[in-house]
This record gives C-alpha cells, structure tokens and sequence, in this order.
C-alpha cells in the first residue's frame, strides 16, 4: 500500500454506528493521509443519535452524515475492508484483504456505553494507523 494513500472501507450492517464512527476517526487522526470509506449492506435511515452526540465529544461532527449502501465500486476502490459485525451479511471479494473487528454495536445502547465503543475504535484506528504508516497528529 505504498506510493498511495491507502483506501479503507468499514462495514457494518447499517452503516449507522460503528462504521461511521470508525471512518470519521481514520479521517481525523490519520490528517487525510487515507482515503476513508463507510458502507452497511442494509443501510439505515439516519445514523444513531447517540453516535453523533459521543463524536461531536471528541470534536467530530456526523450531523451531516448519513448511512451508504455497500456497492461494488466502494469495495474495488477500497484497499482493505474492515468489517464491523456483519457476519454473512458482508459480502466477501476475491482479492481483497479483510480485517473483522468485533465491536459491540451502539445500537438501542446509552450514551455512556456508546463512549467506551467509541474508545474502543479509536484505540483500532490507532493501531490500524501505525501499521499503515498513516498516523497524523490528531
């Protein structure tokens, strides 16, 4: 994945939580240096309310985001897809590197739960981060 930015994927089923959460943060700490993409294979209507609320804490505003259908192009243009809780719903491309991360999903959770999920993914990102090259100064 070098001589590029590296292209992320998240997904999650309903590109409402989790994978949004996971996006905005690679955006942010890595200082645009990966190209960040999100997607649910069954996409909600908005993003939970207590996601945008536990992000906006940390100074990431989802207000204007909103949940994206997983589609082939995203997939192909992504260099590696991290799924968030999918299971069989996230379909698998040949070619493609895959990393699975187990995370609790936010949804019908309370605002203090919806924090440590957060904490969680951010501490992933790092790590992703660092393996990547990418860390910024966020």
């Amino acid at each position: 994945m070098t001589g590029h930015a590296p292209a992320v994927l998240f997904v999650c089923v309903h590109n409402a939580g989790r994978s949004q959460m996971a996006a905005a943060l690679t955006h942010a700490m890595s200082g645009g240096r990966v190209r960040v993409y999100s997607a649910g294979s069954e996409p909600a209507a908005h993003i939970n309310p207590a996601v945008v609320a536990a992000m906006a804490e940390v100074g990431i505003d989802l207000a204007h985001e909103f949940p994206r259908p997983l589609s082939d192009a995203v997939v192909e243009a992504a260099d590696l897809v991290i799924t968030m809780g999918c299971g069989d719903a996230c379909p698998v491309y040949p070619g493609k590197r895959y990393l699975d991360w187990l995370v609790e999903d936010p949804a019908g959770q309370p605002l203090a739960r919806v924090r440590v999920i957060r904490d969680e993914i951010r501490a992933r990102v790092e790590g992703l981060l660092a393996e990547l090259g990418c860390a910024g100064t966020a």
